[in-house]
């Protein structure tokens, strides 16, 4: 065989191998993705309607929650964030729609504390769902039925999931720390 033929030969399997190494690589990349985002991968290729868009938007929601100061509340700060949620929990039977509406400003003031910024909501979304994927798809319902009940448009059952939304994602909030979860004071 002529040294020729031996060249092409090796740089076409160098290519075929590049080629297998690059299509391992991505699907490594999208399970990755799709086991850290969970169902929020499936709504980003929804939406984007493209698995590649998709998960350009999550690597980049990452990137920037990577770059924020999250960090655990102080054991202070716990206490009395835990001890409003019970009071806004309570405040629930006598005025549904002010205890959703107390619930969602309890979890921006605890998102606020541990180093979320909490200027527009689909930011906080997005951000949320970095660290919290298993909430966020509620946490956006919870706000449809938040604002639903400030047009007067929510019933009392509305009101109640969107309260427990909340609730979950604000435990979750509470609880977790950059190495896993605190011990909960109750």
């Amino acid at each position: 065989m002529e040294t020729w033929m031996i060249i092409v030969i090796v740089g076409v399997a160098f290519v075929i191998a590049l080629a297998v190494a690059w299509v391992a690589i991505g699907k490594k990349r999208s399970e990755d993705l799709r086991r850290r985002f969970g169902t929020e991968y499936d709504l980003a290729v929804k939406t984007t309607g493209s698995r590649s868009r998709a998960e350009a938007d999550l690597s980049s929601r990452a990137r920037r929650v990577e770059k924020l100061d999250i960090h655990p509340l102080s054991a202070g700060d716990h206490d009395r964030f835990a001890d409003r949620w019970r009071s806004t929990q309570a405040s629930f039977v006598d005025n549904p729609s002010g205890a959703v509406s107390e619930a969602e400003t309890l979890v921006e003031e605890v998102m606020r504390a541990r180093g979320y910024p909490v200027g527009d909501f689909d930011q906080r979304a997005a951000d949320i769902s970095v660290g919290h994927p298993r909430f966020v798809e509620n946490y956006r319902e919870a706000r449809e039925l938040a604002v639903a009940s400030q047009r007067g448009a929510a019933k009392t059952e509305d009101l109640r999931r969107a309260t427990v939304h909340y609730r979950a994602l604000f435990e979750d909030l509470l609880e977790t720390t950059d190495r896993g979860t605190v011990e909960v004071r109750r």
